[in-house]
């Protein structure tokens, strides 16, 4: 069997019972994003597939915080299946360093395969599947909806950003609404592009109804 075809099953059967935005499908979504971007990038297309397939095999706001989860379960299996040190570190370094952290993360590491990957990744948070996403998450963690009293909060450092308990609709100016000047490939920014106009007419929407003027 192939090695996609074995982290693929070993995927599914890892987030079978996972929280829905962050489930098998989100992953499939994120890889299908990456063969994308990919097609039209100078790249090692073996460690973009494997990285986007396991990039969130483990997140850390499923395990209180945990960072090192993740990766250590990402390279017991890589390592299981024999495949190269030089594949297994690249592939560490993507998952280690492509979460958005509030915003203000330095990355410690630099490839076009990470830009690849972050950008899938990315793209998966915005647009119609982003809104999806935030929501689903936002009701998961029992949050208000929306608080006109409670304005979104900036700037926040990793920490904060991953203490964050603020309403969904903060999470569009918090995230979603930053990510696509943060896209790092052409293809990743025409999409992205898209999928911000979507988010924007969404909220002129949301407000609209939410202050009953339709």
């Amino acid at each position: 069997m192939h090695l996609i075809e074995k982290t693929t099953l070993f995927v599914k059967e890892k987030l079978q019972n996972a929280e829905g935005g962050h489930d098998w499908f989100h992953i499939e979504r994120v890889y299908k994003n990456a063969l994308l971007i990919a097609s039209e990038e100078k790249c090692d297309k073996t460690v973009v597939a494997i990285a986007a397939l396991l990039h969130d095999i483990a997140d850390s706001k499923f395990y209180d915080g945990d960072e090192t989860i993740g990766p250590k379960t990402a390279r017991t299996f890589l390592e299981s299946e024999n495949v190269n040190s030089e594949t297994i570190d690249h592939v560490i370094n993507i998952i280690e360093n492509i979460s958005f952290k509030g915003g203000n993360f330095e990355k410690k590491f630099q490839s076009k395969e990470l830009d690849i990957v972050e950008d899938a990744d990315r793209l998966d948070a915005i647009g119609a599947i982003g809104i999806a996403r935030t929501f689903n998450y936002g009701g998961f963690k029992n949050r208000v909806i929306y608080d006109p009293e409670i304005p979104p909060k900036l700037n926040m450092t990793k920490e904060e950003y991953k203490k964050s308990e603020a309403p969904t609709i903060n999470h569009f100016y918090e995230k979603l609404l930053l990510l696509k000047d943060k896209m790092n490939t052409q293809t990743g920014k025409k999409i992205a592009a898209q999928r911000h106009l979507f988010m924007e007419q969404f909220l002129e929407q949301f407000y609209e109804e939410w202050e009953g003027k339709n």
